[in-house]
């Protein structure tokens, strides 16, 4: 039986907006709380990447910080990984 392995790396280049602040990604618990506005990746959209906007009511991931993004509950239900805090 062979195993099949793959090896992806990522690369994340912080550039500033308009305003001079780094955009903060979203891997560390801490860095989030109920209210803040965010883009997620559901778990339909895992392969295309798309990103859907909400705002964080409940953090479901209990751990401290996630490779994969911190998991949310949007208002609007919808549930999936961090990918982007907004200001």
């Amino acid at each position: 039986m062979k195993i099949k392995s793959r090896v992806s790396v990522i690369f994340i280049t912080l550039v500033p907006n308009e305003t001079g602040v780094y955009p903060v990604d979203g891997r560390n618990r801490k860095d989030l709380s109920s209210g803040v506005e965010v883009d997620i990746v559901l778990k339909k959209d895992q392969r295309t990447g798309r990103l859907t906007r909400g705002v964080v009511k409940d953090i479901l991931t209990k751990s401290a910080s996630h490779p994969h993004g911190i998991k949310v509950r949007l208002t609007d239900g919808q549930v999936g990984r961090v990918k982007k805090i907004l200001e």
